[in-house]
């Protein structure tokens, strides 16, 4: 099993779709780091030798910011909006969506299950 970015890889699983478990990593990128290493998109993620994994490595290192560092960014990009009291910063704050969908119906997975008007006895 293939451990990148501190990820353990997923087995029986084609390298394009198997980089994609890494956070910050998409289909994309995913064909971009495996077009910078010269790996076919259809190699099994069990097939890669050390040699591969580290070119996987080197690109990663290089050019893109995953998995922790990318979680950063995003959390400091939020907290920026925040702080600074925008429309979007006023949303992440109270935990309604902020880009514009409807409230008055939907919205459950960002507004929580939905609490009733009281527990009703007999």
């Amino acid at each position: 099993m293939a451990r990148i970015a501190g990820v353990d890889l997923p087995k029986k699983k084609h390298m394009e779709i198997a980089l994609t478990y890494i956070h910050g990593i998409g289909r994309a990128s995913a064909r971009k780091i495996l077009d910078g290493a010269e790996l076919p998109y259809n190699t099994n993620s069990d097939d890669l030798t050390d040699g591969d994994i580290a070119k996987i490595r080197k690109i990663l290192e290089e050019k893109y910011h995953v998995e922790g560092d990318r979680r950063r960014e995003v959390s400091m990009d939020i907290k920026r909006l925040m702080d600074s009291g925008s429309y979007r910063g006023l949303r992440h704050r109270k935990g309604l969506p902020c880009r514009g969908q409807r409230t008055s119906t939907n919205a459950r997975t960002r507004k929580g299950p939905r609490r009733g008007a009281g527990i009703k006895r007999k």
